[in-house]
């Protein structure tokens, strides 16, 4: 198993404090059956990890996986939070897309989706990139509007929810959201967003399990090759999507 999205380097945000931290989850993602993990550190206001610092953290956290004797390999990633400089500093070579692939992730402000969003993402795909939209079932714009989602969605933007999430963690409603989303065609990958072994575990293995009691087994074939597909650079699956029908609310005198 493939984990797209995760916070496990060490002492440069607020995944992993230290290389022990990352040996740890490193060995817990193994006991799920994850193989492979793309380090994602936060690029936002709050933490400046660009490209270099990912890609000499990563080779480090290898070789200390190795000599631990854990069969986890992890490869570079990013996540950066959505601002207006982001096509300059891809220029720059500051940006680290998904393991050197095509496919890049993009974080919105949790309540709300910025209004240069579309026209940030369509640059994007200009530049031959695929952005792919994390956890926005914990955005609150989109779940008061999903519709905003399904335009993204619908002009060839990708989305992944947090495991966590399918699995209640954050809260029956963006359980019942997360859901949505897959019923609407509008996720394309089931991630960790891992912080720690605790709070904030991997909870893929019973993620992929909910899934499989409630929509079938083909969702999670669908969903564990899309992140095979994710880090070989090929075009994942994709369905038609569709849009969310809030349910009406009826008042009544």
């Amino acid at each position: 198993m493939v984990d797209i999205h995760c916070h496990i380097l060490p002492g440069i945000d607020d995944g992993a404090k230290n290389v022990e931290d990352s040996l740890t989850m490193a060995r817990e993602a193994e006991k799920q059956g994850i193989h492979t993990i793309i380090a994602t550190p936060h690029l936002n206001h709050q933490y400046n990890n660009r490209k270099d610092i990912i890609v000499n953290r990563v080779v480090e956290l290898n070789q200390a996986i190795r000599e631990a004797g854990i069969e986890v390999t992890i490869l570079p990633g990013q996540e950066p939070r959505i601002y207006g400089e982001l096509l300059d500093d891809l220029d720059k070579d500051q940006i680290q897309t998904l393991n050197d692939s095509q496919y890049i992730f993009i974080e919105f402000p949790s309540n709300h989706v910025p209004r240069y969003s579309e026209k940030l993402l369509f640059d994007l795909q200009l530049r031959g990139l695929t952005p792919i939209i994390v956890h926005p079932e914990r955005n609150a714009e989109i779940m008061e509007r999903p519709e905003v989602l399904y335009r993204l969605v619908e002009k060839g933007a990708l989305t992944q929810v947090t495991a966590s999430s399918m699995c209640g963690y954050f809260g029956k409603k963006i359980k019942s959201f997360s859901e949505q989303l897959i019923e609407a065609n509008l996720t394309h990958f089931i991630a960790s967003d891992a912080h720690n072994v605790g709070s904030r575990g991997f909870k893929m293995d019973e993620a992929f399990t909910t899934i499989d009691s409630q929509f079938g087994i083909d969702y999670v074939y669908l969903f564990k090759e899309n992140a095979e597909l994710l880090i070989e650079g090929k075009n994942v699956i994709k369905e038609m999507p569709m849009e969310i029908k809030k349910k009406k609310r009826f008042l009544f005198f």
